[in-house]
C-alpha cells in the first residue's frame, strides 16, 4: 500500500500522469427490484448505489438490529451480563410472529436470548431482553430512539423492539447502513453471531433467514425482515480482503428476491470499486512551525483513519493536498483542527474525493516570555 506521502511528493514533483477525467467511467449500478436500496463502503462511507435512501420505510425485523445494539451497549456498560437469568414474562411468551419458543415463567440467559434475537429473529426473545434491560418494552424503546439519535439516524423512530407494524415505526435505508456500520465497528465479537447459520433452543432447531450466508462465503451478516406491508428486507455485509461493503434492500417482493438483489449490489461494488487506507489515525502527516510556543515544531495528523473508495484501477491517480493556515500561534490544544487533507481523483479541482481535518497530535503551550518576544520580532520581519 502506497502511503499518502507518496501522493504528496508525486504531485509536487510533477510525476503524476497528464490530467484525465476527474471521475472515471464505471457502469451504472444494477437495476434492483426493491422499494429502496443502498450500497455503501464500510470503511470510507462512500455510497456506491442508492434509490430512495432517505424515504421512510417499515423496517420489520430489521428493528432487531437496534434491539441487539442496545443490549450490547448495556453489556459493555456493565449494566447487565451474558449469564444473567431473565424471567420470561407472559407478554414476551405471547408475542406473535417469529419466535425463539421460550416458555412463560422460565429463566433464560441474556446470551441465549441474544442468539434468539440475532439468529432466530425471535419476537419473544426481543421483548424478554427489553424488559430485562429497562423494566418494560416501552422504556427500552426510549433507549432505542436515544441511540438512534446519537448515531445520526435522523430518519428513524421506533415504537417497539420487534418490528411489528405501526404507523410511527419507521426508518430509512441510509439509517440502517449507519446502524450496521456501528454494530460491526463497536461490537465485533457479538457481530460474529450474525454469520451463525442455525441455533437450537428448547429442542427446536431454526435456521438463519439470511440466504446469502449459504450463497456467498464473504457474507457474514446481518439481518432479514418481513411483514406483509414492509415486504422482504435484508441488510447484508460482506468482506473481501480489506474491503467491506454494506447493502440495504427494502421492500423486495419475496425471500429469494431480497437475497438475489442484495447479492447483485454486493457483486457490483466489489467488481468495480476498491478501498484503500491512506493513513492511520494519530500518524504524523507533516510537522509545521509553531510560533510563540514552548517548542518550534508541531506534528499534524488525522483524528480518524483515512480510507478512500475509488473505481477499480484508479488508486494511483489520487492526489492529496494539505491546506494549512499561514501561521500557527501557541497555545495549541491536542486535537485542535489546523487545516485539512483534500484527496482528489486525477484533477486538483472541484469537490475533493475525500476530505479530512488535520489536527494537532500534541498540545503546545505558550513559550517563555523570551520565546514570545523573540518570535514576535521574527514574525514582524516575516
Amino acid at each position: 500500500m502506497r502511503s499518502l506521502l507518496y501522493l504528496f511528493f508525486s504531485a509536487l514533483a510533477g510525476l503524476v500522469a497528464p490530467a484525465q477525467a476527474a471521475v472515471p467511467l464505471v457502469p451504472k449500478p444494477p437495476q434492483v427490484e426493491a422499494r429502496a436500496y443502498l450500497l455503501q463502503d464500510y470503511h470510507s462511507g462512500r455510497i456506491l448505489a442508492a434509490k430512495n435512501a432517505d424515504k421512510r420505510m417499515e423496517p420489520a425485523s430489521l428493528t432487531k438490529m437496534m434491539t441487539a445494539y442496545v443490549v450490547e451497549q448495556e453489556l459493555r456498560l456493565g449494566n447487565i451480563r451474558l449469564d444473567d437469568q431473565v424471567r420470561v414474562s407472559e407478554k414476551a411468551w405471547r408475542m406473535p410472529g417469529s419466535r425463539m419458543f421460550i416458555e412463560v415463567g422460565s429463566r433464560v440467559t441474556v446470551e441465549e436470548l441474544l442468539k434468539g434475537v440475532i439468529i432466530q429473529s425471535g419476537n419473544d426473545a426481543s421483548v424478554a431482553l427489553a424488559e430485562h434491560v429497562a423494566g418494560s418494552e416501552e422504556a427500552f424503546v426510549s433507549l432505542m430512539n436515544s441511540y438512534a439519535q446519537a448515531l445520526g439516524m435522523t430518519g428513524t423512530h421506533f415504537v417497539n423492539a420487534t418490528g411489528l407494524p405501526h404507523k410511527d415505526h419507521y426508518t430509512t435505508a441510509r439509517d440502517l447502513a449507519i446502524l450496521a456500520a456501528a454494530t460491526i465497528r463497536e461490537f465485533p465479537e457479538h457481530y460474529a453471531l450474525n454469520s451463525q447459520k442455525e441455533y437450537t433452543y428448547n429442542g427446536i432447531r431454526q435456521f438463519n433467514r439470511n440466504k446469502l450466508l449459504w450463497q456467498d462465503p464473504s457474507v457474514d451478516g446481518i439481518k432479514t425482515g418481513h411483514t406483509e406491508s414492509a415486504g422482504y428486507c435484508l441488510v447484508a455485509s460482506a468482506k473481501r480482503g480489506d474491503m467491506r461493503l454494506i447493502s440495504v434492500v427494502l421492500g423486495a417482493k419475496n425471500e429469494n428476491k431480497r437475497a438475489s438483489e442484495s447479492l447483485k449490489l454486493l457483486t457490483y461494488g466489489f467488481r468495480f470499486f476498491e478501498t484503500h487506507k491512506l493513513y492511520a489515525a494519530g500518524e504524523p502527516l507533516t510537522d509545521v512551525r509553531i510560533w510563540k510556543g514552548a517548542k518550534e515544531r508541531l506534528s499534524l495528523g488525522l483524528a480518524e483513519d483515512l480510507w478512500v473508495t475509488v473505481p477499480r484501477g484508479h488508486y494511483e491517480k489520487l492526489k492529496a493536498q494539505m491546506r494549512l493556515p499561514t501561521q500557527i500561534i501557541a497555545p495549541v490544544n491536542q486535537g485542535q483542527i489546523l487545516g485539512s487533507v483534500d484527496v482528489y481523483l486525477a484533477k486538483e479541482e472541484g469537490e475533493p474525493w475525500a476530505k479530512r481535518d488535520l489536527v494537532a497530535l500534541e498540545a503546545v503551550p505558550e513559550g517563555s516570555l523570551w520565546q514570545v518576544i523573540s518570535d514576535e520580532v521574527r514574525l514582524w520581519f516575516e
